[in-house]
This record gives C-alpha cells, sequence and structure tokens, in this order.
C-alpha cells in the first residue's frame, strides 16, 4: 500500500488549490506553566518552517480577528465564558468553586493571557470556516486550533473553547446548490468532521451527537486512556443515529494499518453522506514517538489523511490539535499545509532560529519506531466491517426543512501579506514576527526553550462519562446554544474582509 504522503499526486488531486493560512505572531507566547506538555510555542516552530521552507509565499497568510465573547457564547454557556474572560493566576484562589465547577485547574490550568489565547485559536477557526464560506479559498489552515475536548460548560483535555464547534456552526450557515425534484425547497449544508488525533474527540461528537447535519468521525486509541469515550458502538442518537462514527484503536497501529481503516471508511462516508465542507483535526500526538502518544505513525502517513480528504475537492478546514513531542509537531503541520498546496518539500531542513530543535540529522522525517503492533489484522477487519456496516444504514445524505439563515459572519483579519510586503517573507530574513520586541505585554510570559520532559505521572485527566445530549433537538440545532436562525444581525462590516473580496472577485499525563 502506498501510504508515502506525496504531496504531488497525479490526476485530479494534483490541482494547485487557493490555502488560507491563519496565524498569530503572538501565539507562542502563551505558556500553560512549568511542565505543562501543551506547549503553544510548538505553532511559532511551525510557522518557521513554514517561512524557511517558502511556503508561505504560496498562500494567503491571515492574523485571526480575536473571537468575541458572543462568538463564544454560540457554543459555550454565557457563565463559563464569563468566568475564562474574568479568571487570572492573582485571582484564582478566591475562585476555588468556580475552578471545580468548570474543570479548570491542573490539566487545563490559569495562566496569564489565557482569555486572549482562547480568542485566539477560536478565531482562527471560525475565520477560516468565514473564508470556505465565501469562496475565497479551498483550503483554510489553522494550525493553533483543533481543542476538540472543551465542552459546552467545561474545559477538559488542555482545550477551554472548542473552536471546531465554532467553526462548524459558522460552516453550517452555507447553503447546498441543490434542491429536491418537488419543488425549491434547499438542502442545508452537511459538514464532515474527521479527527486523526490520538485521543477521542469527545467535544464535538457530544455536540453533534444528535443531528444529522454534522457527522463525526474519530479515529483514536481506546482503551485505558483518555478520555474514555469513543467505543465504537456510540454512533449517535435520534436524528443523528449513524452520524457518529468511532474507530477504536491499540497501542502501535503503523501507516498500513491505520488506512486499511482510514481510507475505505472515509470513502465510504464522502460517497454517503456527501458533505459541503470538511473539517480535518491533525491532533499530531498519534505520531510515532509523541511525549504522550502510543501509536506508530509516520509523518507521511499521518499526511496521507490530509492528501486523501485533499482529494474530494471539497471545502477543506486543517486544524492542528493534540502533539507533545514539539518538533515532531513542526515536523509535521510543516509538511501537511505542503501537502494542502501541492508542494512536496525537501527532506533536508533549511537553517531557521529553532534549528537546534531537529538534531541530530535536522531532516523534516522521523522513522517509525520498532515497537509492537497490538492491532491485529482480525481485529481490524472487524472494525472496518462494523463500521461500514453502519455507514449502509444511511441509504441518502440527509435533507432537512428549509429555516431561515443567519447572516454571513464577516470576521476582520489582518492580511499578514500586505502588512510587512515582501520583506516579512524575505527567505532571508530573520523572521521578525518572533522578534522579542514583539512580544505580548508584560503580563503574559515567553515561554522558555527548554528540552521536553519525560511523561510525568500523578495529574489525572478529568473524562466526562455522561453525556448530557441537550444541544441539539430534532432534525435542527435548535436549543439556545446552537440555534443558529436566533442570532441578533449585528456582525459589523469588515473592510479587510471585503477587500479581499473583491479582490477575489489521553490519560491526561498522558492525554491532549
Amino acid at each position: 500500500m502506498d501510504t508515502g504522503g506525496n504531496s504531488l499526486p497525479s490526476g485530479t488531486d494534483g490541482v494547485k488549490r487557493k490555502v488560507c493560512y491563519f496565524y498569530d505572531p503572538e501565539v507562542g507566547n502563551y505558556y500553560y506553566g512549568q511542565g505543562h506538555p501543551m506547549k503553544p510555542h510548538r505553532i511559532r516552530m511551525t510557522h518557521a518552517l513554514l517561512a524557511h521552507y517558502g511556503l508561505l509565499q504560496n498562500m494567503q497568510v491571515l492574523k485571526p480577528f480575536p473571537a468575541r465573547e458572543r462568538d463564544l457564547c454560540r457554543f459555550h454557556a454565557d457563565d463559563y465564558v464569563s468566568f475564562l474572560r474574568s479568571i487570572t493566576p492573582e485571582t484564582q484562589q478566591d475562585q476555588l468553586r468556580q475552578l471545580k465547577r468548570f474543570n479548570v485547574g491542573e490539566d487545563c490550568p490559569v495562566f496569564d493571557g489565557l482569555f486572549s489565547f482562547c480568542q485566539t485559536y477560536a478565531g482562527g477557526s471560525v475565520g477560516g470556516a468565514v473564508k470556505l464560506n465565501h469562496g475565497l479559498c479551498d483550503i483554510a489552515i489553522n494550525w493553533a486550533g483543533g481543542l476538540h475536548h472543551a465542552k459546552k460548560c467545561e474545559a477538559s483535555g488542555f482545550c477551554y473553547v472548542n473552536d471546531i464547534v465554532l467553526a462548524i456552526l459558522e460552516l453550517l450557515k452555507q447553503h447546498e446548490d441543490s434542491s429536491d425534484n418537488v419543488g425549491v425547497i434547499p438542502v442545508l449544508a452537511r459538514v464532515l468532521y474527521v479527527d486523526i488525533d490520538i485521543h477521542h474527540g469527545d467535544g464535538v461528537e457530544e455536540a453533534f451527537y444528535t443531528t444529522d447535519r454534522v457527522m463525526t468521525v474519530s479515529f483514536h486509541k481506546f482503551g485505558d486512556y483518555f478520555p474514555g469515550t469513543g467505543d465504537i458502538r456510540d454512533i449517535g442518537y435520534s436524528k443523528g443515529k449513524f452520524y457518529s462514527l468511532n474507530v477504536p484503536l491499540d497501542d502501535g497501529i503503523d501507516d498500513e494499518s491505520y488506512h486499511y481503516l482510514f481510507k475505505p471508511i472515509i470513502g465510504k462516508v464522502m460517497e454517503v453522506f456527501r458533505p459541503g465542507a470538511v473539517v480535518l483535526q491533525c491532533g499530531a500526538d498519534s505520531l510515532s514517538g509523541d511525549r504522550l502518544g502510543c501509536f506508530n505513525l509516520s509523518i507521511k502517513g499521518h499526511a496521507e489523511c490530509v492528501k486523501f480528504m485533499r482529494s474530494f475537492n471539497v471545502p477543506l478546514l486543517l486544524l492542528g490539535g493534540g502533539g507533545y513531542t514539539i518538533r515532531n509537531v513542526a515536523r509535521c503541520w510543516c509538511y501537511e499545509t505542503g501537502v494542502a498546496l501541492g508542494v512536496e518539500v525537501d527532506d533536508k531542513m533549511p537553517q531557521h532560529e529553532y534549528y537546534e530543535y531537529f538534531g541530530p540529522d535536522y531532516t523534516l522525517h522521523v522513522a517509525p519506531s520498532n515497537m509492537e503492533n497490538k492491532n491485529s489484522r482480525q481485529l481490524l477487519e472487524e472494525i472496518r466491517n462494523k463500521l461500514l456496516e453502519y455507514l449502509s444504514k444511511l441509504q441518502h445524505a440527509p435533507s432537512v426543512q428549509f429555516q431561515e439563515r443567519p447572516p454571513d459572519t464577516e470576521l476582520p483579519e489582518a492580511d499578514e501579506d500586505q502588512e510587512d510586503g515582501d520583506e516579512r517573507w524575505d527567505p532571508d530574513s530573520d523572521m521578525d514576527v518572533d522578534d522579542e520586541r514583539k512580544s505580548l505585554p508584560n503580563r503574559v510570559k515567553r515561554e522558555a526553550v527548554e528540552p521536553e520532559q519525560k511523561d510525568r505521572e500523578g495529574l489525572k485527566g478529568m473524562a466526562e462519562q455522561a453525556r448530557g445530549f441537550d444541544m441539539i433537538a430534532d432534525d435542527s440545532i435548535s436549543t439556545k446554544v446552537l440555534d443558529m436562525s436566533s442570532m441578533p444581525i449585528d456582525e459589523p462590516s469588515i473592510k479587510v474582509e471585503q477587500e479581499n473580496m473583491s479582490k477575489a472577485s489521553d490519560h491526561m499525563y498522558p492525554h491532549s
């Protein structure tokens, strides 16, 4: 089986795609705390690789507009968002009850600039959805996003705000250009969510568990592992029955075994569900050698999933997620950006400011280990057959009643290409976006360059086992949290967006 992840395939998939890439130079400054495995610094390392490989010049580089409080409240509870906005390291001792209520403290610590961090990564994902909805790009990328564990009313698994759910809600505003044979009733958009993080995408699945407008497919380690959900028997409920698929995997799965499941299952999903857009969460903790993971995927094998999703020519939102051996996270997301662009990048790494992280070989790719693959062929066949059986029960793409469409969101974002012109992305530049002079205000720490530590014992994740599937009712998304038709028409007119449009005419410790 070819799992080479070649980003320049023959045939229709060789066509170039227009890619929008969201990046905030300050995102790498946020710091979860000493010894915490989640390091936003990995996003800055990824960006540096993209710059020095010359990939930035092949796509539109955008600084995301921070998501506003009311944007976050489209999914999250008002009091939870208010808590995130107000809590600080200095005040947390006075709010111990609230910390416990919202599951903030150990795995999800309070740190300087927490709410700004949430606004930044959520803004990139929603901004990507807006770009796709307006037809301004074919693929949108936000490597700072993909925080799939956050729930409506609480943080979980290093995740505070579920940017994925917010982005999917934005994508659901877009109608398909189709109608039934009887009248002119349009079919509302359908969104497919695919998760290749090693941890189950529980927050996203839970949000859409009872609707047929969003299909979720998660490939993850299942067993004694955070968050403890994602059984193959969990398939959705009510109108959402068979629209949630879970692919439970064991330790040591390699490229060939992974794609033995991924390709036929996703291929059948695309055939039956026919989504108008796809969101792919590219958590890199499923790579071989991850600090908290136990899979054995190569970077090319991981990227093969991106290549496969790209081949369907459906609007695609690529998001980050887990990944705790940060040098490999940067390698992976750099390579996958190349896959999105249709550009094959050299294995030999160019000199850049984080070059010392990648020794002693200084290459983009790393070899998988010789760890045992506990996923037998018989087990894989049973999983594949069961999931294809579920999919066979979905005879046609879902059709839901027409309802009034909420106004398009127009989120402003600065075009990084316009801001700095040719100077910023000069191959010989020193990446001035990461200069110390452009760091966050003093209250936000800049993460020190430190060697990665071994897995820490003792901190336990809070797995949410109970499902409160009260967020979606019947055929449509109808509760307060996910009620798109009731949103106020108060979105601002954004000059930057208009200009762009006119130009276009785990176990926690171990867990993510």
